[in-house]
């Protein structure tokens, strides 16, 4: 089969076409910019080389068609035409409680979607209004739904509960919710695939690493336990985002500035975490040059971000009574060096033992990155989510998942 994955952002939309056949990429590009007047699509070409498609003002429809465009001209396309296109898969980004795995997008799933908006004010909107565009544009292909919430719906309730009155959770479902379980669930389940270990044996941590990051703990195929909370504010220091910090400092902050909710919500999104530290950026690549110039504020936010990264790790180490696998994906993940052997030296006391010859130079590859003798295995698996997309999207329009 032939699948679109769209991920649909609010001023974005990405995509790829996946030949499910083969798992092969046939197409992948996105739109940027929606919304403003130098709107533009990006796409690759045959050879692997970018093009760019200036665009002007659009909107999420005229994205999706933009798309389809390109996939199917006669010069620059790999498709004939839209009925080649077999299924499209979208990325949702909250499910809330209502949705533990991948679902066919009815009238009724769309409605129970929109019900989440309050959750995801900036994502889910932009969900739902790519969803809309390609029933309009492609109707009667069949859509499916894949939540980055559903892994992490196995999560006991003294993992995702706050200790918060019960009524907020009862009333208005104020819980850990967890984020980036795409990505957790394809990297866990590959990383067996590597090994040729039985995942329903390991207990494994997924460190995804980028200017978002969220760290799973998975036991026996599931996760027990991640990150990111209510929001994909909680957790670890990422690019702009605040982490882990104590509410208090944060209402001390708004009566201090006498700053209103939106005005808070800037700063511990947008202005934050390892730019917030620095005041630099929020590249990583460039906090390190910075740092090997001798820049103070950017080794602190190095420090500072390496070391919660190592307290996660540690703290699901305890919770699952150990760990046998441990993997690092996403663009930090798997390309900084320096930052995974910073992150492994100290876990020496659970039988973690770098390979250092060979972590300094796997870069975006999947490589075993341990030690031969190391306790636990570290591995670098580059993720895949728009293959996992695919995946379930192939699975539940045929049938085979439901």
């Amino acid at each position: 089969m032939k699948i679109l994955v769209l991920n649909c952002g609010s001023s974005s939309v990405k995509y790829k076409l996946i030949d499910t056949s083969d798992e092969s990429v046939l197409a992948e590009g996105g739109v940027e910019k929606i919304g403003l007047n130098d709107g533009f699509l990006k796409y690759k070409l045959v050879d692997g080389s970018k093009a760019i498609k200036e665009l002007g003002l659009i909107d999420h429809k005229g994205a999706v068609k933009a798309v389809l465009d390109i996939l199917t001209d006669p010069e620059l396309g790999c498709i004939k035409s839209y009925n080649e296109i077999d299924a499209v898969g979208h990325r949702v980004v909250h499910g809330a409680e209502k949705f533990s795995k991948s679902v066919l997008l009815t009238k009724d799933v769309l409605e129970q979607v929109k019900a989440c908006y309050d959750l995801a004010p900036l994502h889910n909107p932009a969900n739902v209004t790519g969803i809309e565009a390609v029933e309009e544009i492609l109707p009667g292909v069949k859509q499916v739904g894949v939540f980055d919430t559903a892994f992490h719906q196995t999560m006991p309730a003294k993992s995702y509960m706050y200790a918060l009155p019960y009524r907020f959770y009862k009333e208005d479902g104020v819980r850990r919710y967890g984020f980036h379980g795409t990505s957790h669930r394809y990297v866990s389940t590959r990383v067996c695939e590597i090994l040729n270990v039985d995942i329903k044996t390991q207990k494994i941590i997924t460190c995804h690493i980028g200017n978002g990051g969220s760290i799973t703990a998975i036991v026996d195929g599931k996760s027990i336990d991640t990150s990111m909370g209510l929001t994909p504010t909680e957790g670890l220091m990422m690019g702009t985002r605040v982490g882990d910090v104590d509410p208090g400092a944060l209402t001390y902050i708004m009566k201090k500035h006498n700053m209103s909710v939106d005005e808070l919500q800037k700063i511990i999104n947008k202005e934050s975490g390892m730019l917030g530290v620095s005041e630099l950026s929020s590249d990583m690549r460039e906090i390190e040059q910075a740092d090997n110039a001798g820049n103070e504020r950017a080794r602190l936010g190095l420090d500072m971000y390496v070391q919660r990264i190592i307290k996660y790790i540690g703290a699901y180490a305890a919770e699952m009574g150990g760990v046998d696998i441990i993997v690092f994906t996403g663009g930090v993940g798997e390309n900084q060096t320096g930052l995974r052997a910073e992150v492994c030296a100290p876990l020496n006391f659970i039988g973690v033992k770098l390979d250092q010859q060979l972590n300094s130079i796997t870069r975006g590859t999947e490589t075993v990155i341990s030690a031969s003798d190391s306790k636990v295995k570290v591995v670098v698996v580059p993720t895949d989510e728009e293959l996992m997309i695919a995946r379930d999207t192939e699975a539940i329009v045929t049938g085979k998942l439901v």
